[in-house]
């Protein structure tokens, strides 16, 4: 397809930065840069007609970490990085709440909680929660965001569960809502959109960076801003990347819904939300890592079998339900849960490896590139 005249003088020409990728991260760096430098010719390319990856596929949790993810984390990550992952997730969750309003993204301070299957997983955790509640209080301004809730199990009523770790501090969003409401921002300050426009690749030279597009073909803009998280190495394959499925099913309504707020178990391997009266629930990768590290947007039979399982034997046991819609996105994982944000050459920032969290880190992680890129204009 070549670009006619008018489109090519209306969207690309002299083009000041082009941002790879319509998700949250990209359109906050969009929208960054334009709030920023309202003088800068800014287009987002998005290979998909709707955020293609995850921003609009994810379960919606405005969380920044679970009792035993974090004990975990800790097994692998040192401290002092760990504390700080917490901190920039609550911080971004905080931003993208300033940014776009409660109302706009469907907040819901409904709180976050952890179901624990067995005693001893839960003495270790109410070991933790005295060090745990430390540090969350540093960003948070609450003493204890953490707190045993078993108490409320038998007005949960999920099955195979002994106790119950509530987070205050936690809650939910419509992804879907908080996608439009930035879109919305993003055009409102000047960014264009383009929709449908795959980068396949990219070549930088000292002025600038040559986009090879479908459908447009070449298209040179000043500098790039790359936001394709799980997709990242297909276009920078120097990042540590690694894109991870992630596997969701929501049901039909079901009656008299016996719980509100965002769940995990088994490490945040399995979490699940009401969605008014009805039940989101996504994950089980654990089931076959293997089979999930893939850019493949399906859903397979052996993790939805197991998604259903779990509702039956642990979420709304004894209750009947349909599922009413089948799904699934592509998450950008690594060797580490931190994001990156960092120039890779002279014209190009990259933003991407949000780990699972990009709600709660893509705003921050935007406007950090969008920072880095107009340090270099």
């Amino acid at each position: 397809m070549s670009l006619s005249h008018w489109e090519y003088d209306t969207y690309f020409r002299d083009l000041d930065v082009a941002v790879i990728g319509g998700g949250i991260v990209g359109l906050n760096a969009a929208w960054a840069l334009r709030r920023a430098r309202p003088d800068l010719r800014v287009v987002v390319f998005e290979r998909g007609s709707l955020p293609y990856g995850a921003s609009t596929r994810n379960a919606g949790f405005a969380c920044f970490g679970s009792v035993t993810e974090v004990m975990d984390d800790l097994e692998r990550m040192p401290e002092a990085e760990v504390r700080a992952l917490m901190a920039r997730r609550y911080q971004g969750l905080r931003r993208l709440r300033e940014n776009l309003g409660d109302d706009a993204i469907g907040y819901e301070p409904l709180g976050g909680w952890e179901l624990i299957a067995d005693d001893a997983t839960m003495a270790r955790c109410l070991a933790f929660l005295p060090t745990l509640n430390a540090w969350a209080a540093e960003f948070t301004g609450q003493p204890e965001a953490y707190a045993d809730g078993t108490a409320h199990l038998a007005e949960f009523g999920f099955g195979g569960t002994r106790h119950l770790i509530h987070n205050r501090a936690e809650g939910l969003v419509h992804t879907g809502h908080m996608m439009d409401a930035l879109m919305r921002q993003s055009v409102a300050s000047g960014v264009s959109l383009c929709h449908g426009a795959w980068v396949e690749r990219m070549d930088e030279d000292g002025d600038g960076v040559e986009l090879h597009t479908q459908p447009f073909g070449p298209v040179r803009a000043r500098r790039a801003v790359v936001c394709t998280n799980g997709f990242a190495r297909q276009l920078l394959p120097v990042l540590d990347v690694t894109p991870a499925r992630a596997q969701v099913l929501v049901t039909d309504p079901i009656p008299e819904l016996r719980f509100r707020g965002a769940f995990h178990f088994d490490e945040g391997y399995y979490y699940f939300r009401n969605v008014g009266d009805q039940v989101l629930f996504g994950g089980a990768r654990n089931l076959d890592f293997a089979g999930e590290t893939t850019t493949e947007m399906v859903t397979t039979g052996h993790i939805q079998d197991r998604l259903e399982r779990c509702l039956r034997e642990i979420i709304i046991p004894g209750v009947d339900f349909r599922v009413q819609r089948r799904w699934s996105g592509i998450m950008g994982l690594g060797p580490t849960k931190s994001p990156i944000v960092q120039a890779v050459s002279g014209t190009t920032v990259a933003a991407v490896r949000m780990g699972g969290m990009g709600v709660a880190l893509g705003t921050l992680a935007g406007e950090e590139a969008a920072a880095l890129t107009l340090g270099t204009l």
